[in-house]
């Protein structure tokens, strides 16, 4: 009846137990004080011993970038390498909405340092100036936004449609965003916003040329 309380087989069992436990690991734990002590160890970090799904057998290049690859369409590779037109959608929206809020709200701040009450206290003067900024910087962002998005999802289109990237759709992209971005303001409205978005991508297109 020994057995039922820890006998000596029960013993001999945990000792082989603890046994094969060190083996395994290369070292026993109970001696360990420093974690050091572990990586100096022969044979520790040996790959072999670890789970296959650890995947170190492939060496320290845990990353996989098979799935990254970068644009094929030709012309495509630009200033900033991309792996699909949603990269540029994503890059080129949140770049031009940063920069059109931060313009905006230099220009808000402008605006409000020549518009503050004089003799007004310093709460009163603050508040013009951050009353103008929010006027000015969201606005401003905003508008720059929805033609960067809608620039990006013609520019893109135009690319997948011809198999190419060049400044020919560049500048067919801006001219049809500015174009829909003012359509609804009549045709002399549309007809500027047509040509300035023309405009602007075509000196995008040349400062990339100078840049490359």
């Amino acid at each position: 009846m020994s057995w039922l309380f820890g006998g000596k087989s029960g013993n001999t069992e945990q000792a082989q137990a603890d046994k094969d436990f060190k083996n395994a690991l290369g070292f026993d734990p109970s001696q360990v004080s420093d974690v050091s002590d572990i990586l100096k160890t022969p044979g520790v970090l040996d790959s072999a011993r670890l789970h296959p799904l650890a995947g170190l057998d492939k060496g320290v290049e845990y990353l996989d970038l098979e799935d990254e690859q970068l644009n094929t369409v030709e012309g495509s590779q630009g200033l900033i390498p991309s792996r699909s037109w949603t990269d540029d959608l994503c890059y080129g929206t949140g770049a031009v909405y940063l920069l059109g809020l931060g313009t905006g709200g230099a220009y808000g701040f402008q605006e409000g340092i020549k518009n503050m009450p004089k003799g007004a206290p310093f709460k009163l003067q603050l508040n013009t100036i951050l009353n103008h900024m929010t006027k000015r910087g969201p606005f401003l962002g905003n508008s720059a936004g929805v033609l960067a998005l809608t620039y990006n999802l013609i520019d893109s289109t135009l690319d997948s449609v011809r198999g190419k990237h060049d400044d020919i759709n560049s500048v067919a992209a801006g001219a049809l965003a500015g174009a829909l971005f003012r359509s609804s303001a009549g045709i002399k409205p549309m007809g500027y916003s047509t040509a300035l978005m023309a405009g602007a991508a075509g000196a995008w297109c040349g400062i990339k040329h100078l840049l490359q």
